[in-house]
C-alpha cells in the first residue's frame, strides 16, 4: 500500500510516496508538475540487485535494506541496532507544515520529518529521531534533510574564503561520486559556508543549513545519474546519545530555486524585528578602526557630535571600553566597565549619544575568556577543556563552556546588568576564534550542545531586552547562517573594509542574505587591512547599497570628506527603501566580466545600479551593460541621475554623455536585450545610475 503525496511550495513542488516499509521516495523536485502521480512507476530492481527494487531517491536514505549509496541516517545501540527500515507512514497537515511519521520497530526508533512550504517559496525540513528503547542509542549522523537534483551535466557552487576573504564563489563540475564538505570550526566558519548552488541545464537550486555549528554537505550521484543533496549537522564521536525517550532535534535545512527567494524569506520569515516590523535600517558609526583600544571620553564624545552632523544614526562603542582591556591579551569576561577610561561609566557618553538623536550600541564577546582575567583567575574549571590535554589559546582566548548553567546565568546576569542601565539598543555580539578540544565536565564531545547553549543566551537577551537588535559578528564573517539569523537583525560580513575586497565578499554573500543584513562600512583610506588607497567615492559606492557603517574617526576627516561624506549619506538615505527590498522593490546582482561589477535595485517607476571597476581590466571596451527594469517592456526608461556627477571615465563620446545626461530614452526591452553601452571607469573607481520610467 502506497500513496503519493504532494507539498507545493510557490513555483515548486516537492512530490513524495509514502511506502509500507522503507523511506519516502521523492517523485518530484522542481516546477509544479499537474497529474505528476498518475506517470509514477515503481522501478525494476538493477542488474545482479535486489529481487525487490529499492528506491535510491528518497527523503533521507539509510544503510542496510539494499541502499549502497552515502547513508543519511546511521547509529547503533551498543553495536546493535545498525540498520534502520521505518514503517507505518502517516502524515499530518497543519497550513503550509507537512509532518510525516513513522517507526521502526526493531531498533526502536521513532522519525519524524518536517516539511514546511513558506510565503516565499523557500521549502524548510528537518528531522527528529527518537530513541523508544530500552537502552542508550548512539546517534552518529543525522541529516536535516535530503532533496533531488535531476541527471545530466552540471555545476555546484560553495562559497569558501579565510578571515578577511570570506564568500569568496568557488563553482565545480557535478561529477559521479560524492561531493562533500564538512566544517569541524564548531561555528559557521570562514571557509566552508554550509550553503551550495547546483545548476543542471536550466534547473538551479540554492542549498542551506540554518546552523552556526559543525556541519557536512553531501551531494552523492545515485546509481540512474541523478543526486541526493544531504544537508545536516556534523557530529563529533560519540557526541549524541539518546537515552530511552530522548530525542534528537536537527536543525532547518533550507532548498530555493533563486537566491531571491531567500532573500525574500529571510526579511519576512526569518528575521524576528524589534516592533514586529524592520525599521529603516540606522546609517552606522562603529568605533573600532577609528579607535581600537584606544577609549578617550573627550574625544568619544567629539566623534559622536561629528556623526550627528554626518547623518548617522547609530553609535556602535566596540572593544575596549570593559576590565581593563588596554589590548587583546586581558580582560574577556569581566563584564565590568573600565573606570580609568569611563569614571562615570557608560551612561557619560551613552546619554550623549541618544541626546544626539542616534541609538546608542555596544561591543560584546560573552563566549571567550581571557587566562588573564578575573573570571578564568576565579573559575579557570568554567573553560570547554579535554582532562590530560593542553588548553589551547587562539586570539589569547579560551572557550566558556555555556553548557554550564552557571556559565550561561553569569553571563546573561552581567549582560542584563548593563543593557538595563544604560540606553543600549543594539549588541554587537562578536566571536574570534575556533572552537578546540570542545569536552564538557563528563569528558564527552559538546560542539553541539555549546551550540545550542549560545542561542539560548540569545534568545534569553532578546526575551528580556525586546528593544535591543544583535549584529552577529565572528571574525568578520564567521558566523553567518540562517540559525544566528534567526536571533539577530545584522551580520558584520566581513573584518576586511577594503572596498576592492568587498566587491567579491558581498557578491557572495548575496547568494544566500538580502542587502540590508550585511553590514558594510566606509572605511578610512589608506585602507587598515591591505593599506589600500582608494577614493572616498569609490569606498562609499560600494558600501551604499547594503547596510551602511562607517569605520573611521571622523575628526580626522577633512572638511571636503566630510561634506563628501555627508553626501553619501544623505543619497543612501533616499535610496534606502529601494535598494532594501521595500515598495516592491527587488534586487538584483550580475557576475562579475572583465572586473566589472553591477549590481543594484529595481521597482516600477525607479532603478539604481551601481557599477564598479575592480583593479584590472583587459578588453578594449567593457560590454554593454543590460539590465531587467520593472514593468511593460515597451515602458521608457531614462537615467535620470549619475552619482558622482564626474565619474572616472576612461574617454567618452557625446552619445554617451548624452545618455547619461538623461537626453536618451530607451525601452525597457531595449535595455534589458541590447544594453547600455557606459564608458570604461578607471580601475578602483565606481558610479551609481538612477533610472527613472516616464509616461506611458
Amino acid at each position: 500500500m502506497t500513496n503519493v503525496h504532494t507539498i507545493e511550495c510557490g513555483q515548486v513542488s516537492l512530490v513524495i510516496r509514502l511506502p509500507e516499509f522503507g523511506m519516502p521516495e521523492i517523485i518530484h523536485l522542481g516546477p509544479i508538475a499537474e497529474e505528476i502521480s498518475a506517470v509514477t512507476v515503481h522501478r525494476a530492481s538493477r542488474v545482479n540487485g535486489m529481487d525487490i527494487s529499492v528506491p535510491s531517491a528518497v527523503l533521507l536514505p539509510v544503510t542496510g535494506m539494499g541502499f549502497f549509496g552515502w547513508p543519511a541516517i546511521s547509529g547503533h545501540r551498543g553495536g546493535k541496532d545498525f540498520t534502520l527500515q521505518f514503517q507505518n507512514w502517516r502524515i499530518a497537515r497543519d497550513g503550509n507544515a507537512h509532518r510525516l511519521n513513522a517507526i521502526d520497530a526493531v531498533a526502536g526508533i521513532e522519525i519524524s520529518i518536517l516539511v514546511t512550504a513558506s510565503q516565499c517559496s523557500v521549502l524548510t525540513t528537518s528531522t527528529e529521531l527518537t530513541n523508544r528503547g530500552n537502552s542508550s542509542y548512539t546517534l552518529d549522523r543525522c541529516m536535516a534533510g535530503s532533496f533531488l537534483v535531476s541527471e545530466g551535466p552540471g555545476t555546484i557552487t560553495s562559497l569558501t574564503g579565510m578571515w578577511g576573504r570570506e564568500f569568496q564563489k568557488r563553482q565545480a563540475h557535478l561529477n559521479p561520486g560524492i561531493w562533500l564538505q564538512e566544517n569541524r570550526r564548531g561555528r559557521t566558519s570562514h571557509d566552508r559556508y554550509p550553503t551550495i548552488a547546483t545548476r543542471v541545464g536550466s534547473e538551479e537550486f540554492v542549498f542551506h543549513l540554518g546552523w552556526s555549528g559543525n556541519h557536512v554537505i553531501a551531494v552523492d550521484t545515485l546509481d540512474d545519474g541523478r543526486r541526493l543533496v544531504h544537508l545536516g549537522e556534523l557530529f563529533e564521536p560519540g557526541e549524541i546519545q539518546l537515552g530511552p525517550g530522548e530525542s534528537y532535534v536537527s536543525p532547518t535545512a533550507y532548498a530555493a530555486k533563486r537566491s531571491e527567494d531567500l532573500h525574500s524569506f529571510v526579511r519576512t520569515e526569518l528575521i524576528t524585528w524589534p516592533g514586529g516590523a524592520m525599521s529603516e535600517r540606522p546609517v552606522t558609526l562603529n568605533t573600532w578602526e577609528g579607535n581600537y583600544f584606544d577609549h578617550k571620553i573627550a574625544s568619544l564624545r567629539s566623534q559622536a557630535d561629528a556623526a550627528a552632523e554626518l547623518g548617522i544614526e547609530r553609535f556602535v562603542l566596540d572593544d575596549g571600553w570593559f576590565g581593563q582591556r588596554d589590548d587583546d591579551t586581558t580582560s574577556l569576561g569581566d563584564w565590568i566597565v573600565d573606570r580609568r577610561k569611563y569614571p562615570s561609566g557608560l551612561r557619560e557618553l551613552a546619554n550623549h549619544v541618544t541626546n544626539l538623536g542616534m541609538q546608542f550600541g555596544i561591543w560584546f564577546e560573552p563566549e571567550m575568556v581571557n587566562p588573564v582575567s578575573t573570571l578564568y583567575r576565579e573559575h579557570p574549571d568554567w573553560v570547554l577543556h579535554v582532562e590530560g590535554r593542553p588548553l589551547l589559546l587562539s586570539r589569547n582566548q579560551l572557550v566558556l563552556d555555556l553548557t554550564r548553567s552557571e556559565v550561561s546565568e553569569y553571563l546573561f546576569l552581567t549582560m542584563s546588568r548593563l543593557l538595563a542601565e544604560q540606553p543600549i539598543s543594539y549588541i554587537k555580539w562578536d566571536m574570534n576564534r575556533d572552537l578546540t578540544h570542545v569536552g564538557g565536565t563528563d569528558g564527552r564531545p559538546r560542539t553541539s550542545a555549546q551550540t545550542h547553549a549560545v542561542y539560548r543566551l540569545m534568545d534569553r537577551i532578546r526575551s528580556s531586552f525586546p528593544r535591543v537588535e544583535i549584529e552577529s559578528c565572528a571574525s568578520g564573517g564567521g558566523r553567518i547562517d540562517f540559525g544566528v539569523l534567526g536571533r539577530a537583525q545584522r551580520v558584520w560580513t566581513s573584518d576586511c573594509t577594503d572596498a576592492v575586497d568587498r566587491l567579491e565578499i558581498q557578491r557572495g554573500a548575496s547568494l544566500l542574505l538580502p542587502p540590508e543584513v550585511l553590514g558594510a562600512h566606509i572605511s578610512a583610506s589608506p585602507n587598515h587591512q591591505t593599506g589600500r588607497i582608494l577614493s572616498l567615492s569609490f569606498r562609499a559606492l560600494v558600501a551604499l547599497g547594503y547596510h551602511l557603517g562607517v569605520e573611521l574617526n571622523p575628526l580626522e576627516l577633512t572638511a571636503e570628506e566630510k561634506n563628501e561624506l555627508k553626501y553619501w549619506i544623505s543619497l543612501h538615505k533616499r535610496l534606502r527603501p529601494l535598494l532594501h527590498g521595500s515598495d516592491g522593490a527587488s534586487n538584483f546582482r550580475q557576475e562579475p566580466l572583465d572586473g566589472r561589477y553591477v549590481w543594484g535595485a529595481t521597482r516600477r517607476d525607479l532603478a539604481v545600479a551601481f557599477v564598479a571597476q575592480g583593479p584590472q581590466m583587459i578588453s578594449e571596451q567593457p560590454p554593454p551593460v543590460k539590465l531587467a527594469l520593472q514593468g511593460p517592456a515597451g515602458r521608457l526608461w531614462r537615467i535620470a541621475r549619475v552619482h558622482p556627477l564626474t565619474p572616472e571615465f576612461v574617454r567618452t563620446s557625446q552619445s554617451q554623455d548624452d545618455m547619461l545626461g538623461g537626453k536618451v530614452a530607451f525601452t525597457a526591452a531595449t535595455i534589458a536585450s541590447v544594453g547600455l553601452h557606459l564608458p570604461m571607469l578607471r580601475p578602483e573607481s565606481a558610479m551609481l545610475l538612477e533610472f527613472e520610467a516616464l509616461e506611458d
